[in-house]
């Protein structure tokens, strides 16, 4: 299995868009933004640069748990600041390994200090199921004869 392969070849596949949300929007406005989009995570952007992280994993623990009102506490107050991210020049291994040793599901991606995209465990985990689907394929048609004709 190609792990390492730079995070680029997945982010061709995935849409460029990347939804973020402001450290002064309430938590309610991020959950909604999190629902309507069916994501888990959003980055928290000061001025075009990241400054922290929110997941569905904060609200519980740091709003609903504790007993905060979501539509009166700020992002800001939720947030992971100590955020682990990548390049695209990363490669997937990395990337599996970096989410395992911080205990984190998402990683924002950077060039420089510009967000160019976040990845998921999810998509980890598809990248790396398509990528042994081919490569059986791939054994299948060699063992079979039919392998570069």
């Amino acid at each position: 299995m190609k792990n390492q392969i730079p995070l680029n070849a997945l982010l061709h596949d995935k849409s460029p868009l990347v939804w973020s949300i402001a450290p002064s929007a309430t938590v309610f406005d991020a959950i909604q933004l999190l629902a309507a989009k069916n994501i888990g995570a959003l980055p928290v952007l000061a001025d075009g640069l990241l400054v922290g992280i929110m997941t569905e994993r904060d609200y519980t623990r740091k709003v609903a748990l504790q007993g905060k009102s979501s539509k009166d506490t700020p992002v800001s107050e939720i947030m992971a600041t100590e955020v682990v991210a990548v390049s695209p020049d990363d490669s997937v291994a990395d990337c599996m390994r970096l989410m395992t040793e911080n205990r984190v599901r998402h990683l924002p991606v950077l060039q420089g200090t510009e967000l160019v995209g976040i990845i998921s465990i999810g998509d980890l985990v598809n990248w790396t199921i398509s990528t042994q689907a081919a490569a059986i394929e791939q054994m299948e048609q060699y063992i079979a004869g039919g392998y570069g004709q």
